[in-house]
C-alpha cells in the first residue's frame, strides 16, 4: 500500500472495483424488478394502459437498457460466485485476483453472444 502524507492511501485494485460493480449491478437489478412489478401490476388496473406501456418499451433505448440489465445480471451472478469462493474456500483470498479475472472472462464469454444477437434484433426491427 502506498503511504500518503496524511495516512494510508488505498489505491483500489480488482477487489475494490469488484465490490463497487457488485453494489451497482445489485441496485440496477433491484430497480428493474421494482419497475417490472409495477408495469406488470398495471395489467390488473387497466389492460389498455398496460398495452400502451408495453408498446412504449419497443424502442432502441429500451433495447439498450435490456442489454444493460442482462449485463448486470450476468456480472452480479458470476461475481457472487467469486465472493462465495473467497468467503468459503480456504484458498479463496489467495486467489481472489485470479477469480476476478475469471469473472471478467466469463462475463465476456456469456454477454458478447447475447449482446450481438439482441442488439441485432433491436436495431433491425
Amino acid at each position: 500500500m502506498a503511504q500518503a502524507a496524511n495516512g494510508t492511501l488505498y489505491r483500489g485494485r480488482e477487489g475494490m472495483w469488484s465490490w463497487v460493480a457488485h453494489r451497482i449491478s445489485g441496485v440496477l437489478i433491484f430497480l428493474f424488478l421494482f419497475a417490472h412489478v409495477l408495469d406488470t401490476a398495471l395489467v390488473r388496473v387497466s389492460p389498455h394502459a398496460y398495452n400502451e406501456v408495453m408498446g412504449a418499451y419497443k424502442n432502441p433505448v429500451v433495447g439498450l437498457a435490456e442489454a444493460g440489465l442482462v449485463a448486470a445480471v450476468i456480472f452480479h451472478a458470476l461475481n457472487g460466485l467469486r465472493i462465495i469462493a473467497v468467503d468459503f474456500w480456504a484458498k479463496g483470498p489467495k486467489y481472489q485476483r485470479q477469480l476476478f479475472w475469471g469473472v471478467v472472462i466469463g462475463f465476456v464469454v456469456l454477454f458478447a453472444p447475447f449482446a450481438i444477437r439482441h442488439l441485432t434484433v433491436v436495431f433491425t426491427h
